[in-house]
């Protein structure tokens, strides 16, 4: 089994820093309704959970390829 590192911290009502061994993101957003999280590697991620087994996640990847 590998070892992770995961640590996140309140800073506000409604204001997550999450750091894991790569990177580190903020997260926006109450324990209900959307969140909306952006990593330092540039991805962008809008979710919300639903009633029951359901939820609803979109991603976006803000880094650009270099050729």
């Amino acid at each position: 089994m590998p070892i992770t590192f995961r640590k996140s911290f309140r800073i506000l009502p409604g204001v997550r820093l999450n750091i894991n061994r790569r990177s580190w993101s903020i997260t926006l957003g109450a324990n209900s309704g959307p969140h909306h999280t952006i990593s330092s590697t540039g991805r962008r991620t809008t979710s919300m959970d639903l009633p029951g087994p359901l939820g609803w996640r979109r991603t976006t990847n803000r880094r650009r390829r270099e050729s």
